[in-house]
């Protein structure tokens, strides 16, 4: 019986990421680990592997697709109240022990994680987006970084229908891949872990390549959401609090911050969840720091209001949320406060409108 790396390592293709080095070996440059790969060997995300001195990448399959609101992604500033068409393959270049998708980012490292995927073709996600009434395909469950390659064939196809696109991503990038990426992908949702190297070193990254990624993520013009996951006794003194919101801020007062609540999950049964009053309390430290636009999550309606977006010129009620519902949206197609005029950053405007098309052989829940 074939293993799942076995069967995986026919879904692929040759990789554009990725330069030769000596003795057949190459460097992969899909994510901030820069992996030297030896002919023979994967990298750390297990699912992209020397053969023979080439590169090779996930390609032609998913593992989950669903149709979600945009807000559970989250983005809170981008198309709101719309529908995403969410995608999803096998692998990380992490193993943070709280992973709410342990079940596919830790395929390749966990025996009890799943062992399902299903051929696909871009035009196939296309046309499920469509039927579906999606504005957007994105990228999420695992990590987007270490299959740019697929998402980038999807996604040249969704842009020529008329849909916009996203990665759900731990913004473990490198340079050369978000050149890669930018002209196919117009929203970007970084998981900012914490702000602590040691924390990182336990998630099996470094601080270093997240930090410089964030900050070029906007500078390169992607629209950019920044989730921090509070979890008690991990990243939620205030300390560190001020730290995530002070570098944000730094960066543009404008990014949306989500301080989102824990649970119990795969690896770690032991830190409590998440209280209302610790994201209320990081929700007043990224106000303070000057940061415009945060927001609680995980939470409905427990945390005072912070699923709602208001204006920082008049502190009108913009759009009125709850959960991943937006009861009323008042922002203007052209961004805007309606009372004040101030502008709104984000991705706004009424969706495109869509045509019914046949949604092939896939299987997907639409929530």
């Amino acid at each position: 019986m074939e293993t799942l790396a076995e069967q995986l390592a026919r879904q692929t293709r040759e990789a554009a990421l990725y330069r030769p080095l000596d003795r057949n070996r190459v460097e992969c440059f899909a994510c901030g680990h820069r992996c030297p790969i030896p002919a023979g060997f994967a990298g750390v995300c297990k699912v992209r592997f020397n053969r023979g001195g080439k590169l090779y990448a996930p390609y032609g399959y998913v593992n989950a697709v669903h149709c979600d609101p945009i807000e559970k992604k989250p983005f809170f500033h981008a198309l709101p109240g719309t529908r995403a068409l969410s995608f999803g393959m096998l692998g990380c270049d992490l193993h943070c022990g709280y992973c709410q998708n342990w079940v596919s980012s830790q395929a390749l490292r966990d025996i009890r994680a799943t062992l399902d995927f299903q051929a696909a073709a871009p035009r196939e996600l296309v046309n499920l987006a469509l039927r579906h009434g999606a504005a957007s395909l994105v990228s999420t469950y695992n990590e987007p970084l270490i299959t740019a390659e697929w998402a980038v064939a999807v996604f040249r196809e969704a842009k020529a229908a008329g849909l916009a696109t996203g990665f759900v991503s731990n913004g473990n990038a490198t340079p050369e891949v978000l050149e890669y990426i930018r002209p196919w992908v117009d929203l970007y949702k970084v998981d900012l872990k914490s702000f602590d190297d040691r924390r990182y070193h336990e998630l099996g990254g470094r601080i270093g390549p997240i930090l410089e990624s964030i900050g070029r993520i906007h500078q390169m013009g992607f629209w950019l959401e920044v989730v921090t996951l509070v979890v008690p006794g991990f990243n939620d003194s205030d300390a560190e609090l001020k730290e995530i919101a002070g570098f944000l801020a730094g960066i543009s007062p404008d990014i949306p911050w989500h301080v989102t609540a824990f649970h119990r999950d795969y690896k770690m049964p032991g830190p409590d969840d998440t209280p209302p009053e610790t994201l209320i309390r990081a929700a007043g430290i990224g106000r303070a720091a000057g940061l415009h636009y945060v927001y609680a999550g995980n939470l409905p309606g427990e945390t005072a209001g912070l699923e709602n977006t208001r204006c920082p010129g008049c502190a009108g009620m913009l759009i009125e949320r709850r959960g991943f519902r937006v009861a009323r949206n008042r922002v203007s197609a052209g961004g805007k406060c309606p009372d004040c005029g101030t502008a709104i950053p984000g991705v706004w405007g009424a969706p495109p409108r869509h045509r019914e098309e046949d949604a092939g052989l896939l299987h997907i829940r639409c929530g």
